[in-house]
């Protein structure tokens, strides 16, 4: 994947992991929750977050210090 490809695929991500939350939250405060598709949409969201962060360590150079 080149840069560009990463770059597109992170804005994505970063998209998809803002909807998901903000969804979480609507399921959250509903009357009575699904405990179990909220603990899946939370479940989810995390393996977003872990392909942010590598789409990220992707983009960024290594620095050895």
């Amino acid at each position: 994947m080149n840069p560009e490809d990463i770059a597109q695929r992170l804005e994505r991500l970063r998209t998809e992991h803002r909807d998901l939350d903000a969804a979480i939250i609507a399921l959250a405060t509903a009357t009575v929750p699904d405990q179990l598709q909220l603990a899946r949409m939370k479940k989810h969201k995390l393996r977003l977050r872990d392909e942010i962060a590598w789409c990220e360590d992707q983009l960024l150079p290594d620095i050895i210090a």
